[in-house]
């Protein structure tokens, strides 16, 4: 009995000290609550810091370095006495710095401007030009005697009264070919004269305008001189007739070879030039309409007597008047 007491007494012992062992957990929890809920206060080392520590440090510093710049690019207000380069630049070089406007010209002396559309000629004037050289250089090539007479009989007058006999140096077929080459030369001069140059424009345009008026140029000629043929046949004047006709053939195989180096230049030049071209041909074909034309004539009419009013009649009818219909026709306004 008595050792059964002692045990009960000693297991009584050992549970009351198991039970002073163990840890309140109310009060570990409101240490803990406590503990997550306090400031994290950093320690400031005033002696030298760790490797590691010093690194972190020094990241931490620049950061907010470049945090306060942004700070004061972006959010701040620029310095007013900083001086801005660009303003600077723009109002040196446009503010006026002069006499109150007294000193300011009326005429701008700047050039810049928006421009212009700068004219531009057919591509096929050119093809057709060169073609024409090419043809006058085969006729050479296959008439050089014909060709020959046609350029001498302006400067020798010799040549000029043989080529108005019947026997002329100058064939049928030199003849026709020349007469071609003055249509279609006058037709490419006169394309570029209206079209090019004083911009009059018409039912038909380019190369069929070209053509048209090639056309036109060797009817109006051809016919002429069939009425001068008609004419001499019913006057019986037919010799006098043909001396005349091959006169206005050699006048005009010659104003050819004017025209077709003028519609070259005409072709190529600028605007602003064209007028002195003009004048330079008009010259020209008045000195080889008076040296050739009338030389010719005066020497054909000497040789015939008859009043001086049909003279004056055939000249308004057959002379001046079909050129003067075709510059009505034109419709070109001479400046």
């Amino acid at each position: 009995m008595r050792r059964l007491f002692s045990l009960l007494l000693l297991m009584l012992c050992c549970l009351s000290f198991a039970y002073a062992q163990q840890p309140d957990s109310t009060a570990d929890q409101d240490e803990q609550a406590t503990a997550d809920t306090a400031p994290v206060v950093r320690r400031r080392f005033t002696g030298p810091l760790p490797f590691l520590d010093s690194v972190a440090h020094a990241a931490e510093l620049r950061q907010q370095q470049i945090s306060d710049s942004l700070n004061m690019v972006y959010v701040a207000a620029p310095d007013a006495a900083r001086p801005n380069l660009y303003v600077d630049s723009i109002l040196k070089a446009n503010v006026y710095k002069g006499n109150h406007y007294l000193d300011l010209s009326l005429k701008s002396k700047s050039i810049q401007g928006y421009g212009h559309n700068r004219p531009t000629r057919d591509a096929w004037v050119i093809a057709v030009i060169i073609a024409l050289l090419l043809f006058t250089s085969a006729l050479n090539i296959t008439s050089t005697k014909d060709m020959r007479s046609v350029f001498q009989s302006f400067y020798v007058r010799r040549t000029g009264n043989a080529a108005g006999k019947e026997d002329s140096p100058i064939n049928a077929w030199t003849f026709i070919g020349l007469f071609l080459l003055f249509g279609f030369t006058s037709g490419i001069f006169l394309y570029l004269l209206t079209n090019g140059y004083y911009k009059v424009y018409y039912t038909v345009a380019g190369v069929q305008l070209f053509f048209t008026l090639s056309v036109v140029i060797i009817t109006l000629f051809a016919s002429k001189f069939l009425v001068l043929k008609f004419l001499g046949f019913v006057f019986d004047i037919s010799k006098l007739v043909s001396e005349y006709i091959r006169a206005l053939s050699l006048t005009y195989f010659n104003i050819t070879f004017v025209f077709l180096p003028v519609a070259l230049c005409f072709s190529l030049i600028a605007d602003k030039f064209i007028p002195y071209l003009l004048v330079i041909t008009l010259l020209l074909v008045i000195v080889i309409f008076v040296w050739q034309y009338l030389r010719s004539s005066v020497g054909i009419i000497s040789n015939f007597r008859f009043h001086k009013f049909y003279l004056f009649v055939y000249l308004c009818a057959l002379e001046i008047c079909p050129i003067l219909i075709l510059i009505k026709a034109l419709n070109i306004g001479f400046r």
